[in-house]
């Protein structure tokens, strides 16, 4: 399968990558030119690296065959269905499939009563104890079937529990009630199902979605979900083409008309249905690539972003090993498709922010051999100049270098006197940026709603948070600049007085953390803070939607945004004081060696030796700090993937004998 030998080679290119990495350090190590500081980054690095996930996000109405594409695409080798996938609604809540190594292969089911809290999804994945943990049976593909048929549950329930629930009360998707008023609700919230399969182990994460009433139902789902999703899979039935439920999950939560969304993917499934026994195979290309072009024309995209397949017919002829059927179910037009545009941009990504940060650090090391390296010319040059001249001229040295020192020992005392400044601009910062600044407005907004008599009272505290979460965003942004300004000023004046070495401090910005505050605030003005809701609906019900769907996310900007800013900090000054103390270390030794030449004129030559000596040493640090960063380089900027092998030959050779192979 494409992506599966696209996905593996992006995992070997993340292996040699983080290989490469490590020797770099380890290099840095063995010469003296790391620090907490430079460890730190190290660590970011290969956190970043080893939680490197790829996510890949199903979405559709019910019973347009998500679970069967994702069997067909992904589980074929294990001869049989993974996923539920029957007539009718099969996944009821959504459902992640990931490989933790740490666990036994299981299903963590989180209860569906657990929306009557406050807490988010994301937050109880922290709490193992709130989940239904199945474990799975990986040598039995009928209980493996079984277990995972957990996930169609459903239970059956009053209307107002369902109501209490956040499930909708009328419409085209509010739940039918029977004869005795109990309507059909998902017995679960959320499932995580932990799988021992190589692209899982790997760092593939796939998203099954239920259907709209779900999705609905559920905004973390469309919040958070989803909008991290490398690529979107929007799955139509071939026989009705695009529906009025499709188009309001099309619009409401994957793209908008006329707009092409990178990683967004439609598949036109269930072609077999247009396979007619009385037409031939052009009368029969003919209407599919007419609901093609229909269905692109209704969702605004280009037909070719459009991909009819059958997942069934796929599914099958992968099982029985049957080229010809695979063929015609067109998945691996699909597949190639996702491969060529979904790891190229996923590695693209990781290479441009794994880049950036080693280039911040090899700047560095180069920066300090290169402190060190002029520093120890200067010392020769000196100590070349006292060939011959009396003690007198060598006094005249001692002092000189003595007033240098001194003088940048007062520089020092402008520095120290700025990391006072700097210690309040950081608190100054996260006065305005941190958590208890974010707590106290929640807190607030939260009373004025429960405080509010009118609708349009409920409605202004709603903007009053965003306007105000905004305005904080705001100000840490000057608060970032004025940072920024001052580290600047300060480095622009050891450079030039003192001949320091630095690079531009990095940039920071809180953009990305602001346009968050307005997707936020656009949805909620969507689906929270609208004219019906607040006239259906009394305050306390608004008040708690509000508070569970839509702080929670805001809670999480900030805590992102906090997380950035002060590695932001911690990385910023750190390179100056690396070199100051270089600095120091440099002048103290050029006052030691002129003074023992002082002491005993006759070491001078002995000493020019030495340092001559150490110029060598120290360029052939720089050719190795040249070279091991140049492996990096290498490592990062390599595309190379292997040969494709025949797509049925290479499944028949790798098929394996159970489930667990």
């Amino acid at each position: 399968m494409a992506l599966a030998r696209q996905f593996t080679a992006y995992s070997e290119w993340r292996d040699r990558l983080s290989e490469s990495l490590v020797d770099f350090r380890r290099w840095l190590a063995d010469n003296t030119l790391s620090d907490t500081q430079t460890d730190l980054r190290f660590e970011r690095l290969f956190d970043k690296l080893r939680e490197d996930r790829l996510k890949i996000a199903f979405v559709a109405e019910f019973s347009r065959g998500k679970s069967e594409l994702i069997n067909a695409i992904f589980f074929a080798c294990h001869h049989n269905r993974m996923l539920p996938s029957t007539v009718g609604r099969t996944t009821m809540c959504p459902t992640e499939l990931m490989c933790d190594p740490g666990k036994e292969p299981c299903i963590d089911l989180l209860p569906i009563e657990t929306r009557e809290t406050d807490t988010s999804i994301n937050d109880y994945r922290h709490l193992p104890a709130e989940w239904i943990s199945l474990p799975l049976d990986i040598d039995s593909p009928d209980a493996l079937q079984e277990t995972l048929r957990s996930v169609s549950e459903v239970r059956r329930v009053s209307r107002e529990t369902a109501t209490r629930l956040g499930f909708p009360e009328e419409g085209e998707h509010a739940a039918k009630a029977d004869a005795e008023g109990q309507v059909e609700i998902p017995r679960w919230r959320h499932a995580l199902i932990n799988y021992p399969h190589p692209l899982l182990r790997q760092g593939l994460v796939i998203l099954d979605t239920p259907g709209l009433n779900a999705v609905g139902v559920e905004p973390e789902l469309t919040l958070s979900l989803l909008p991290s999703a490398h690529a979107i899979l929007f799955i139509l039935a071939a026989d009705t083409g695009v529906t009025q439920s499709d188009l309001t999950v099309w619009n409401e939560h994957i793209g908008h008309p006329g707009k092409l969304t990178h990683g967004r993917i439609v598949v036109l499934n269930k072609i077999d249905g247009l396979w007619d026994g009385l037409k031939s195979e052009a009368e029969i290309a003919d209407e599919i690539d007419r609901q093609v072009r229909e269905s692109a024309q209704t969702l605004g995209l280009r037909p070719d972003r459009i991909f009819p397949v059958s997942a069934q017919k796929g599914l099958v002829a992968r099982v029985n090993g049957n080229e010809a059927l695979l063929e015609r179910s067109r998945l691996l037009m699909l597949e190639h498709a996702l491969s060529d545009e979904l790891i190229p941009a996923k590695r693209d990504i990781m290479r441009e922010g794994i880049s950036a940060e080693f280039d911040d650090i090899y700047a560095h090391a180069r920066g300090l051999l290169d402190a060190r390296l002029s520093g120890l010319r200067e010392q020769r040059g000196e100590l070349s100049e006292l060939r011959g001249k009396n003690r007198g001229v060598i006094d005249y040295m001692i002092g000189k270098v003595r007033v240098e020192k001194e003088e940048f020992e007062t520089g020092l005392q402008r520095f120290y006197a700025t990391r006072s400044i700097f210690s309040r601009l950081t608190n100054q910062l996260f006065g305005h940026l941190g958590l208890d600044s974010l707590r106290a407005l929640t807190a607030s907004t939260r009373q004025a709603m429960l405080d509010a008599r009118l609708s349009r009272a409920l409605s202004e505290a709603m903007r009053g948070f965003f306007a105000e979460a905004q305005r904080r965003l705001n100000e840490s942004e000057a608060d970032i600049g004025e940072i920024m300004e001052m580290i600047e000023a300060i480095q622009k004046k050891f450079i030039v007085e003192y001949g320091l070495k630095l690079s531009r401090p990095a940039r920071f910005s809180l953009t990305r953390h602001r346009q968050e505050i307005v997707r936020l605030e656009q949805w909620c003005d969507a689906h929270v803070n609208t004219a019906f809701q607040l006239m259906r609906h009394d305050k306390q019900r608004i008040t708690k939607r509000f508070f569970r769907e839509v702080t929670h996310q805001a809670v999480r900007a900030f805590e992102s945004a906090n997380r950035d800013a002060e590695s932001w900090l911690k990385l910023l000054i750190a390179p100056m004081e690396t070199q100051i103390r270089e600095r120091q270390i440099q002048l103290r030794r050029r006052l030691e060696s002129i003074k023992r030449i002082h002491q005993a004129t006759g070491t001078l030559d002995e000493r020019l030796d030495e340092l001559a000596h150490a110029e060598r040493q120290l360029l052939d640090e720089l050719r190795d700090v040249e070279n091991a960063g140049e492996a990096v380089r290498r490592a990062l900027a390599a595309t190379d993937s292997p040969e494709p092998p025949d797509e049925m030959a290479r499944q028949k050779e790798e098929r394996p004998s159970s489930v667990a192979a």
